[in-house]
């Protein structure tokens, strides 16, 4: 599986890059095709950054994650 930096993220949010990715306990996920992520944001939350310590303000659980690809890790 593919490692990334934080920075190779950052450039995945939807305006510096195509791709909507987002983080989440170490996993990198792919969350373009959801209608909620369009344009790299969803509520007050932007993609291409690490959201694990954003959940627990969410309406949901971690399990919301499982629909999505995993597309790589995260680089501590």
């Amino acid at each position: 599986m593919n490692t990334y930096t934080r920075q190779q993220l950052a450039l995945r949010n939807g305006q510096d890059k195509p791709e909507i990715w987002v983080a989440f306990e170490g996993k990198i996920y792919d969350v373009g095709r959801s209608r909620l992520w369009r344009n790299g944001k969803h509520y007050e939350h932007w993609a291409g950054q690490d959201l694990t310590d954003e959940l627990k303000d969410a309406p949901h659980t971690h399990s919301v994650f499982e629909k999505f690809e995993v597309i790589g890790v995260l680089n501590p």
